[in-house]
């Protein structure tokens, strides 16, 4: 039996024929892009439009920062104390064409030891959580193919996750 996939975040990612895209909304008066998405009003201080758009925002971006956690955050994060804690990496990526930058976990098997500031990363689907009847999706960042590396983009053995 297949189990039921949900976002993390309903509208923040879409995956169809497409590909996979972060879902951001632009001010129709100023033209300002904003992720997560606003849906009421322009977050824009000189702006006072109210009609706001839905846009994908772009695949590809350059690494600015990143980072790793190696402990269990506290509270309020939620998380299984049950189960063993797996550092993980986290990669703020500037898209240029929306001038922002957007933060999110690294795909699976990405350490800092294989990022760069500057280096093109593309925005991939991921798995933030799941059980036997449930999948929780989100999105990830990975290295681009072409970053001048030789041998397998890390992450990218297990990017087809159930």
């Amino acid at each position: 039996m297949a189990r039921a996939r949900s976002p993390v975040v309903t509208g923040w990612f879409r995956e169809d024929d497409d590909g996979f895209r972060l879902l951001g909304t632009r001010c129709t008066a100023c033209t300002a892009v904003f992720f997560p998405r606003e849906d009421d009003f322009c977050r824009n201080p000189a702006c006072a439009g109210t009609e706001l758009a839905e846009v994908a925002l772009s695949p590809r971006g350059r690494v600015w920062s990143y980072s790793d956690g190696r402990y269990r955050p506290p509270a309020p994060y939620v998380s299984d104390p049950g189960r063993e804690w797996e550092p993980y990496t986290l990669v703020a990526v500037e898209l240029e064409a929306e001038r922002m930058i957007v933060l999110g976990q690294a795909a699976p098997g990405v350490t800092v030891a294989d990022l760069a500031v500057g280096m093109e990363v593309e925005v991939v689907p991921g798995v933030l959580d799941e059980d036997e009847d449930h999948v929780r999706t989100t999105w990830h960042w990975r290295p681009v193919p072409d970053n001048g590396r030789s041998g397998p983009v890390p992450g990218r053995e297990r990017e087809k996750r159930s």
